[in-house]
C-alpha cells in the first residue's frame, strides 16, 4: 500500500493542533490533520467551554436566590430548567467545533482526515485504509477520564457523559475530590441536586495549601454540599435504579448511594492505542510522551503537544505549546516550557486563581520568603457584592524581591492573578505593584495594599 506523502502530520484537533497546522500551511507547507471524532478536543466538546457554560448557569441560580439580599423580589421559588441550561451548552460548545472544522476545512493546503491515527513508523500514521507519511510529525492527541476497574459497566459518568446529562440528578454522588469534581459539584448543588463529593485523601485539592484547601471546603460546605474526605472508595455497584458507592472509612465499610455517579479521579494520555512502539516513542509511566522543554520526543520530527505529553493538563498550556513548537519549527527557536510559570483556575464560585509557587513549596525551596495576605471581607468590591468568601495570599522572594506564587479565592480571583502573574514574566521587583495605583473600586486594587504587608514566612 502506498503511502500518501505530505510536509506534515498532525494528529488531533485539541488546542495546539489546528494552530500549528494552519501556520505550517500559510508557511507552504502541506499538511494532513487528523481528527477521530470532534474538532476542538476535550476544551471545546466536553471540558472548559461546556463546563464553564454549565457554570455560569448555575451562578445565575444561585444569584438569584439570594436576590432578597439586594433587595430585589423574584416573586416565586427558582427552578433550573435542565432541558434549557443543556440546550445552552450544547449551541455554544456545538458552535465552537464548527467553527474549528470550517476553519481547517477552509485552509488551503490543510488536508483534514477522519478516523483513528496510529503510527506504523516513526514518519508513518495509519488511518483507516490510507497511509500517511511525513518528515514532520505532531502529536496532540490529548486525555481522558480514568475510569478505576471497580466501576467499570455500572454507568458511572465521567466528565464526557455529563455533558449529555439534560436532566436534574436527585442525588449526584461524585468520586474525586479535585477540580472537575467540585466544578461540576457545586453546579449541581445550584441547580437543586443532592451532592456528596467523596475524596479518599485528607483534603480537598490535596496539591494545593491547606488554607486554600480550607477555604474551598467551607465555601462548598456552605452551599449544602456533603464532603467526606479519608475515604478510600473500593468499588461502585448498581442497585436498582440507584448506584452506590462502597467505601471504607476508619475501617468502617459504608455505602453511599445516589441518582447518579460521577467519576473524577484523574486522567490519562490517550497515547494506549497510538502504535508508539512502531514509532519507538519513550513514554513515562503514565503513558505520557516523553519531550524536551522544546516538546521534541526521543524520536527526531516528532514532537508532543497538549495533555499528552505530561508538561501541563490545561488549555493554556497546549496552547503554549503550539507557540513554542511553531517557533521552533518556523521561527527562531528560542521559546521553552522551562519559560512558563505555573497557572490555572478552579472555576468554582467564587473562583480560585493560581500561580507559581504555592506556600508549601516556597518554604521547601529554601529561600527567604515573604508572604502578604488580605481576606476578601476586607476588600471593598466583595463586601459591596455580598461575596465575601475567600482570601488574597502572595508569596515573595526576599532578596530578589520576585514574586514567587500567589492564590486569589475569592470574587474575580481567575482575573486578579494576572495582574502578578504579568510581573512574575517579566522577572520585575514586587514593588513594581505594590507602588501602583489601581482602579477603585476593584479586588485588584488591593494587591498593593497586600504587597506593602510583607511579613517574613514564619
Amino acid at each position: 500500500m502506498s503511502s500518501e506523502a505530505f510536509d506534515a502530520i498532525v494528529i488531533g484537533t485539541g488546542q495546539s493542533g489546528p494552530s500549528l497546522a494552519v501556520d505550517l500551511a500559510d508557511a507552504g507547507q502541506r499538511v494532513a490533520i487528523v481528527e477521530r471524532s470532534h474538532f476542538g478536543g476535550t476544551c471545546v466538546n466536553n471540558g472548559c467551554i461546556p463546563t464553564k457554560t454549565l457554570v455560569a448557569s448555575a451562578r445565575v441560580a444561585h444569584v438569584v436566590r439570594r436576590a432578597a439580599e439586594f433587595g430585589i423580589d423574584v416573586g416565586g421559588a427558582v427552578r433550573a430548567d435542565m432541558q434549557r441550561i443543556h440546550a445552552r451548552m450544547k449551541q455554544i460548545s456545538t458552535a465552537s467545533a464548527r467553527g474549528v472544522e470550517k476553519w481547517l476545512g477552509g485552509t488551503e493546503r490543510v488536508t483534514v482526515v477522519r478516523g483513528h491515527a496510529r503510527f506504523v513508523s516513526p514518519r508513518e500514521v495509519k488511518v483507516g485504509d490510507r497511509v500517511l507519511s511525513a518528515g514532520r510529525i505532531f502529536v496532540n492527541v490529548g486525555a481522558r477520564a480514568i475510569v478505576p476497574a471497580g466501576f467499570v459497566g455500572i454507568g458511572a459518568l465521567t466528565n464526557v457523559e455529563m455533558m449529555d446529562l439534560a436532566v436534574l440528578p436527585e442525588h449526584l454522588v461524585v468520586v474525586g475530590g479535585s477540580y472537575v469534581g467540585l466544578e461540576f459539584g457545586q453546579m449541581f448543588r445550584r441547580f437543586g441536586s443532592r451532592v456528596t463529593v467523596i475524596e479518599r485523601g485528607p483534603r480537598l485539592i490535596g496539591r494545593e495549601d491547606e488554607d486554600v484547601s480550607a477555604s474551598i471546603r467551607d465555601l462548598l460546605v456552605g452551599e449544602g454540599i456533603e464532603v467526606r474526605t479519608d475515604a478510600e472508595c473500593l468499588a461502585g455497584e448498581r442497585r436498582g435504579d440507584r448506584i452506590a458507592v462502597r467505601v471504607a472509612c476508619d475501617g468502617v465499610e459504608q455505602r453511599v448511594e445516589g441518582s447518579h455517579l460521577l467519576l473524577a479521579v484523574g486522567r490519562r494520555p490517550n497515547t494506549d492505542d497510538l502504535g508508539v512502539e512502531q514509532a519507538g516513542l519513550a513514554v513515562d509511566a503514565h503513558g505520557h510522551l516523553q519531550v524536551g522543554d522544546d516538546l521534541r520526543t526521543n524520536v527526531p520530527g516528532i514532537w508532543a503537544t497538549g495533555d499528552c505529553n505530561g508538561r501541563g493538563a490545561f488549555t493554556h498550556t497546549s496552547y503554549n505549546d503550539y507557540e513554542i513548537v511553531v517557533d521552533h519549527v518556523l521561527g527562531q527557536g528560542r521559546r521553552s516550557v522551562g519559560d512558563r510559570h505555573v497557572c490555572y483556575g478552579l472555576f468554582v464560585d467564587p473562583p480560585l486563581g493560581r500561580i507559581g509557587m504555592t506556600e508549601r513549596e516556597a518554604r521547601a525551596s529554601g529561600r527567604r520568603v515573604l508572604l502578604g495576605r488580605r481576606d476578601m471581607k476586607n476588600v471593598g468590591r466583595a463586601r459591596e457584592r455580598s461575596e465575601t468568601h475567600g482570601f488574597i495570599k502572595i508569596l515573595v522572594d526576599a532578596d530578589s524581591e520576585q514574586i514567587l506564587g500567589a492564590a486569589v479565592h475569592g470574587i474575580e480571583g481567575d482575573e486578579v492573578v494576572h495582574g502578578l502573574l504579568d510581573v512574575m514574566y517579566a522577572k520585575a521587583s514586587y514593588r513594581v505593584v505594590a507602588e501602583s495605583v489601581a482602579v477603585h473600586p476593584t479586588v485588584s486594587e488591593l494587591l498593593p495594599t497586600v504587597l506593602q504587608s510583607l511579613e517574613p514566612l514564619g
